[in-house]
C-alpha cells in the first residue's frame, strides 16, 4: 500500500512540476517580445558582406555599437557632445530613447579627460541615468581619432 501511494506522489508530483516548467517556458519566450528574431539597422559592409550594424533588436531590448566623433575640434566636450547625439539618433531609429538606456559603456582615449567628459553626460539619461562603466583604453586608444566612444544597452 505505500508503495502505490509513493509511486502515485511521484507522479503527482513530476506533473505538477512538468506543467510549471512549461508555464515558466511560455513566459520566458513572452518576454522575449518579438519571438527572438532579431533585426538590424545601419549596416556597415566591408567588400560587399555585412561587417556589423549601428544596433540590433531582439526583442525588447536594443543594443547600440560604439559611437565616436573623428571630428576637429579634438576636444573631450565636443567630442562628448557629438557621440550622444549619435547614441541618441540610434536609440530613435531601433525604436527608445536615451530615457530607456540600461547600460553605458564609456571608452576614454585619456582617463585625465574623465571630469570634463562627465560635464557634457549628467542629465543626458533623463532621471534614472543607467549604470555605466568608464575605462580608458589600452596603448592604442579609442580607434579612429576619437577621444571617446560609448556604447549601450537599452529597452522599447
Amino acid at each position: 500500500m505505500k508503495t502505490e501511494r509513493r509511486s502515485a506522489l511521484r507522479k503527482l508530483f513530476a506533473s505538477a512540476t512538468a506543467f510549471v516548467g512549461l508555464g515558466f517556458a511560455a513566459k520566458a519566450n513572452n518576454v522575449a517580445g518579438s519571438g527572438g528574431e532579431k533585426a538590424s539597422n545601419n549596416i556597415t559592409n566591408f567588400q560587399d558582406v555585412p561587417l556589423f550594424s549601428g544596433s540590433t533588436r531582439h526583442g525588447d531590448v536594443i543594443y547600440v555599437a560604439g559611437k565616436g566623433a573623428h571630428v576637429a575640434p579634438f576636444e573631450i566636450k565636443n567630442h562628448t557632445e557629438i557621440v550622444l547625439k549619435e547614441l541618441e539618433q540610434e536609440l530613435i531609429k531601433a525604436g527608445s530613447s536615451m530615457e530607456k538606456v540600461l547600460k553605458v559603456n564609456v571608452y576614454l582615449n585619456d582617463i585625465a579627460d574623465y571630469k570634463a567628459m562627465n560635464e557634457v553626460y549628467k542629465g543626458r539619461f533623463g532621471k534614472n541615468p543607467p549604470v555605466r562603466t568608464t575605462v580608458a583604453v589600452a596603448k592604442g586608444g579609442v580607434p579612429g581619432d576619437s577621444l571617446v566612444e560609448m556604447d549601450c544597452i537599452a529597452y522599447v
